[in-house]
């Protein structure tokens, strides 16, 4: 707990500032990059990690039911889909924290209510301890520890921009605006330097 404490702490001391050079802080422990998973999409399909190689792309950890922040950051994971319309080398994947109710046809169903485009943007659920495990350990997003058992639950406003080595750059309020165009501008940054 208290490596992940650490680790949070200096995320939020990172995230707060820009460097002179306009380059983007690596965040987390030395050497760590978002591990290797298998879920299953909205299509039923198994598929992970594989699509994302070689490129970059956003996390975000949401579930379909929820009424307050998730759907503030569904359209705003929209905007950043419509700037980058385009752009091959960016990828956006949101992973259920609610698998038991959040199955394919459902993530499936919540992309075409916000027009989310499948070439460009995966939905994922499977595992509850898979993802909090990734949530948790890949994407650290939470302090608080859990077994990804029935009594845990994990919910938050953020977006996580990942390079093209599996390296987190940055952590977004997906929840506000000036937020997310602060995340568009440093996607910018690391697809020029692809």
């Amino acid at each position: 707990m208290s490596r992940v404490i650490i680790f949070l702490v200096f995320i939020f001391a990172a995230c707060g500032c820009r460097f002179s050079d306009n380059k983007l802080p690596i965040l987390g422990p030395d050497g760590h990059t978002i591990p290797s998973f298998m879920l299953i999409n909205q299509n039923g399909d198994t598929s992970g990690t594989e699509q994302l190689e070689g490129k970059i792309f956003i996390g975000a950890f949401f579930f379909t039911r929820c009424r307050g922040i998730c759907p503030k950051m569904t359209t705003e994971m929209k905007r950043v889909q419509d700037v980058f319309s385009n752009n091959q080398n960016l990828k956006l994947v949101s992973f259920t924290v609610d698998p038991e109710h959040d199955t394919s046809e459902v993530l499936l169903s919540y992309m075409t209510i916000f027009d989310a485009d499948p070439k460009m943007w995966t939905m994922f659920t499977g595992s509850k301890k898979e993802l909090y495990r990734l949530a948790r350990t890949g994407f650290y997003i939470t302090a608080v520890e859990g077994d990804g058992g029935a009594d845990d639950f994990i919910h938050s406003e953020k977006l996580v921009l990942v390079d093209a080595e599996k390296r987190i750059r940055g952590y977004y309020d997906g929840t506000d605006s000036v937020s997310v165009s602060l995340l568009i501008s440093d996607v910018r940054k690391l697809l020029s330097k692809l």
